[in-house]
């Protein structure tokens, strides 16, 4: 009911957690998968087939890759899946954090820019988005890492070229897993 709830919001993209390490693992297949949005499996240091699997079982159509994945991983990747959307996520501490990104010019969809953490996926904390600027490259980006009602101004003040979206996670949950819809709303209305 929660997919269904959060679908009917108009959102492009909803992620499932594939890393059993998360609390938000998703174990096995709801009872309802989006048909409105595009499914996006988020995976952490995952093998191929480990991943393949996924997209076959949950009918993905992108696979966020949150960990060290390597672009050989993603270009296997897009052998054994040509159809799959890439999204590759990079922790953001500083403006050298976005040197590696350049290696993933042509291989990924999308970039996704989160906060730092020694967990596995996000920290639900923010980071300065003003070290954004100095990404030159040519893949547009999702912005994530701690977005909430309470820093929105923040986040919608920040301009860039290739910014493409918004990543919603741990500040829009009733529980981990469980999402507010009414958060998500107001967040979309004021965006």
């Amino acid at each position: 009911q929660n997919i269904r709830e959060v679908e009917a919001l108009g959102i492009d993209l909803m992620g499932f957690i594939f890393s059993p390490r998360s609390k938000r693992y998703v174990a096995e297949l709801p009872e309802y998968l989006p048909a409105q949005c595009k499914r996006v499996g988020v995976f952490v240091n995952a093998d191929i087939p480990f991943i393949t699997q996924h997209v076959s079982d949950f009918g993905l159509d992108y696979v966020q890759l949150h960990g060290a994945e390597t672009p050989d991983l993603c270009r296997q990747l897009r052998k054994e899946c040509p159809n799959i959307g890439i999204i590759k996520a990079f922790s953001i501490k500083n403006s050298q954090s976005l040197l590696p990104t350049a290696q993933y010019e042509g291989l990924a969809d999308y970039l996704l820019f989160d906060t730092p953490t020694v967990l596995d996926g996000g920290s639900g904390e923010t980071f300065d988005h003003n070290i954004l600027n100095h990404y030159t490259g040519h893949t547009p980006f999702l912005l994530s890492g701690g977005l909430s009602l309470d820093n929105q101004k923040q986040t919608f003040s920040f301009s860039h070229p290739m910014l493409a979206g918004y990543d919603l996670n741990s500040r829009f949950e009733i529980e981990p897993a469980l999402k507010d819809p009414l958060k998500i709303k107001k967040y979309i209305n004021n965006l």
